[in-house]
């Protein structure tokens, strides 16, 4: 307890404070509570003097406004020791970070942005950054040897059934680190160091708290958890120079950077493709880790608790027997979660590019190499690959159809594209084409070939699923094209598939090579193409499995998806062309006088499915621009012909009939008629054709339209079935008569488009047969928009003439009886020339 009774002065450490963080320990505590510590320590040696501290902090989180709090545990950990500070190390981390269930949102840092909160964000940033006071607070517990629990049953599914069912998952990250339950126990627990319980709850509280509602419009980059993503990136995976050392934690100068607990996995096994061996927690070993792998275990640490946390949702074993995600893996990912993992795999390709050049080629690999070198060179292949590859998977294959998927589909493309990120980054030519791939980025391609060729096949997938007329579609469509259209890559994958399909000679003898990476072993190998063959042959079995079928991405299967696309994209483009023509022809007001009946009121006249209606002419322009270089792209990438795409525009060049109304969509005759093929689905679906439909029922049971009200249509139907009710006698003898009452009758109590009804079909027409049905009234025509305003307009008129309502009522009256008669005369002789 000698630590106990040095002054409360002297506990405090160098330590390069804000000018914001004023308040001494002396203004936190009471002077009587402080000069209180060490006599209770002397006296009572039991007494858990932490439960003080703990509980002084919990009140005044309650209290005590955010600044004021920050500054108080800056002092806090400035003075106290070690032993006092690991008790409030769990209670803190969780108050800022949240709880791991998700009830308690601690800090909220996904919502904190610098232009809403400026103060709050300021603080919490400088707070939490990696040279801040909590990342003191770490180095401070973690050169203590203080090791805390963590809850086995918060880890992604994958983890936590794998330690549940007493096997160790294949991550070195969980290896010496499950503790079983005492006697009663309620469940496993991991005793992490300070900096992997830190990172734990870090990464987890991106995925643990409830998504932000959608009427929250809040920016991903502009937040503090992404901004602090960022930083913690650049501080541990540098990209230039070496990891920083951590804070001293003793006062009067540095101190070696404090070495796990339990040490990272050893670099010399990186190359280490380890399969997912059944090793029994009850039997776990130490690790004997290379001293010098202590130089960056955090860099590595922070890696595989990031990839882990985020990215291993999914198990690759279920992924190989289903070939898609176990349908008991719920684990849905959010558009914010994807954005940064995609920063992440950004900042990983500049890490691993930021190998000098002499540095990066295996063959000049020995074990004079730094552990930041080797871990640079491992860093992609070894923890990231395979877990991404069934992240992307799962999400390609169920993400909703929306816009929402540009954020998946941006992270693959820039996986897909480490020379984007490479130091050595070559400007855009002046005539604006795009730079071709070099060489060098071959061997990358081929030990990836399968997130460039399988999910490119399930993009097209997902791409003839979805609505081309709408702009944001046919970007996310030119993006991917525009991608695979940058020259040599096209080459480069076609190479890496050669490889996969070319015969094997020796690779059963040669199995074990694929467990060293030592330059003796790489430079025994004579043949240079069957070592790469090797390795594409290696990729591929690894996350497909031995018995996989590889669809060739240049073969014909995929060239068919290719040409139904171009078509689709072609059958696209007129369709937005119909669009805008639509809108040129339409006066500004169509919608307004539609609303009070004067315009068309059939809702098949606009194009449903598509968010062009929202945007108008530019969105219009912008599709077009996009299908049209989508189209150019991925004729480059397919050697499509000129003869093949103006075929596909020929054969939907006559998509309209003479009167310009849109053809059916795409049929086969059947027996029973016509049968939807799924190219016609597809249409109907996205609103590209639509057959013509038109209410065949009863007027007066019609559902109530946009420019009707509600109550009014269904008071003046009870009014109207009333009065037929009681009525209809007279009406039919009415209606009966020969003579000109007769027909005036009729004109108005019977509905005279009946008999001309007919039921449409594609195959052709019939009469419909209806039952008969007598003389009554419709009142129907009351209850709309149009008729009321016109009546309103009419009554303002005559006020202007100084007519009053009664005077007026009876004008419209008899005007509308001067109308009848004329109407009644023309529908007479109109029937006596059909005779």
């Amino acid at each position: 307890m000698t630590t106990l009774r040095r002054p409360v002065a002297e506990w405090r450490l160098p330590f390069r404070r804000s000018s914001r963080f004023v308040p001494s320990v002396r203004q936190w505590f009471p002077k009587a509570a402080i000069s209180a510590f060490p006599e209770a320590a002397m006296a009572f040696p039991h007494l858990q003097q932490p439960s003080f501290l703990l509980a002084t902090l919990k009140a005044d989180s309650l209290n005590k406004p955010f600044a004021q709090r920050c500054q108080d545990l800056v002092k806090v950990i400035e003075d106290f020791p070690a032993k006092e500070l690991h008790a409030i190390f769990p209670w803190l981390v969780e108050s800022i970070f949240g709880s791991l269930d998700g009830v308690l949102v601690g800090w909220n840092l996904r919502c904190l942005q610098g232009r809403v909160n400026p103060v709050e964000y300021s603080i919490a940033m400088e707070f939490l950054d990696p040279s801040g006071p909590m990342m003191k607070l770490v180095y401070k517990l973690q050169a203590e040897d203080y090791n805390f629990d963590f809850p086995v049953c918060y880890l992604p599914g994958p983890v936590k059934a794998s330690i549940q069912e007493n096997v160790l998952p294949d991550s070195p990250l969980y290896h010496n680190k499950v503790q079983f339950p005492p006697t009663g126990g309620l469940g496993l627990n991991l005793a992490l160091n300070p900096f992997e319980y830190y990172m734990f709850f870090f990464a987890l509280s991106l995925i643990s708290q409830k998504p932000m509602p959608m009427s929250l419009h809040v920016r991903t980059s502009d937040c503090a958890y992404f901004i602090l993503v960022d930083r913690y990136l650049s501080w541990f995976l540098p990209t230039e120079g070496s990891v920083p050392p951590p804070l001293s934690s003793s006062p009067g100068g540095s101190s070696p950077s404090p070495a796990p607990r339990t040490p990272a996995m050893p670099f010399a096994s990186y190359g280490l493709h380890t399969s997912l061996l059944k090793r029994h927690i009850s039997h776990q070993t130490s690790v004997n880790a290379d001293p010098a792998s202590h130089e960056i275990w955090r860099s590595e640490t922070l890696l595989q608790v990031f990839v882990e946390m985020w990215l291993h949702h999914y198990s690759l074993e279920m992924y190989q027997k289903m070939q898609s995600p176990h349908a008991k893996e719920s684990f849905t990912p959010t558009e914010e979660h994807v954005l940064v993992v995609r920063l992440l795999l950004k900042h990983l390709h500049a890490f691993a590019n930021s190998l000098k050049p002499d540095q990066a080629s295996p063959s000049t690999h020995s074990h004079a190499t730094s552990p930041l070198e080797e871990f640079k060179r491992a860093a992609v292949p070894r923890f990231v690959q395979q877990k991404l590859y069934v992240f992307l998977q799962h999400c390609f294959g169920h993400w909703p159809l929306d816009a929402s998927f540009r954020a998946v589909l941006e992270m693959w493309l820039s996986y897909l594209q480490p020379w984007r990120y490479a130091p050595e980054k070559q400007a855009q030519s002046s005539d604006s084409q795009p730079r071709c791939v070099s060489e060098k980025w071959a061997p990358f391609i081929q030990e990836n070939l399968l997130m460039y060729t399988k999910l490119f096949v399930s993009f097209l997938n997902r791409a003839l699923r979805t609505d081309l007329v709408s702009p944001k579609n046919a970007l996310m469509v030119f993006r991917v094209a525009k991608v695979f259209a940058q020259p040599n890559l096209t080459e480069m994958i076609q190479k890496g598939e050669q490889l996969f399909l070319e015969p094997e000679l020796i690779i059963p003898h040669r199995q074990h090579r694929h467990f060293t990476v030592t330059s003796s072993f790489l430079s025994s190998w004579p043949p240079v193409v069957t070592d790469a063959s090797f390795k594409v042959k290696s990729h591929v079995y690894s996350l497909e499995g031995q018995d996989c079928k590889y669809t060739p991405m240049f073969g014909p299967e995929v060239r068919t998806l290719v040409l139904r696309l171009a078509q689709l994209i072609t059958q696209a483009k007129q369709t937005a062309k119909s669009i805008s023509d639509q809108y040129a022809e339409s006066p500004a007001s169509h919608s307004f006088l539609s609303w009070l009946g004067f315009g068309t009121t059939d809702p098949n006249s606009c194009y449903p499915g598509n968010d062009l209606d929202e945007m108008g002419q530019d969105s219009v322009r912008k599709t077009d621009e996009y299908l049209e270089k989508a189209l150019e792209y991925l004729r480059q990438i397919f050697r499509l012909s000129e003869a093949q795409l103006a075929q596909l525009t020929l054969a939907l060049g006559n998509s309209r009939d003479e009167n310009g109304k849109q053809q059916l969509p795409d049929c086969i005759v059947g027996e029973e008629g016509l049968i939807l093929t799924p190219l016609g689905r597809y249409q109907i679906i996205n609103g590209l054709r639509r057959f013509e439909i038109e209410y065949q029922g009863d007027l007066e049971l019609q559902p109530i339209r946009s420019y009707e009200i509600t109550s009014l249509v269904r008071a003046l139907f009870r009014l109207s079935s009333a009065i037929n009710h009681r009525f209809a006698g007279q009406m039919a003898a009415l209606c009966s008569r020969n003579d000109f009452l007769g027909s005036f009758c009729r004109y108005h109590l019977t509905e005279s488009a009946l008999s001309n009804r007919h039921l449409l079909s594609p195959v052709g027409r019939r009469p419909v047969t209806s039952p008969a049905r007598g003389p009554r009234l419709s009142l129907r025509f009351l209850g709309s928009y149009r008729t009321l305003l016109l009546l309103l307009m009419a009554f303002f008129v005559a006020s202007l003439f100084c007519i009053g309502p009664l005077p007026c009522s009876l004008l419209l009256i008899l005007g509308y009886l001067l109308y009848a008669v004329a109407m009644t005369l023309l529908t007479e002789r109109g029937k006596l020339h059909q005779l």
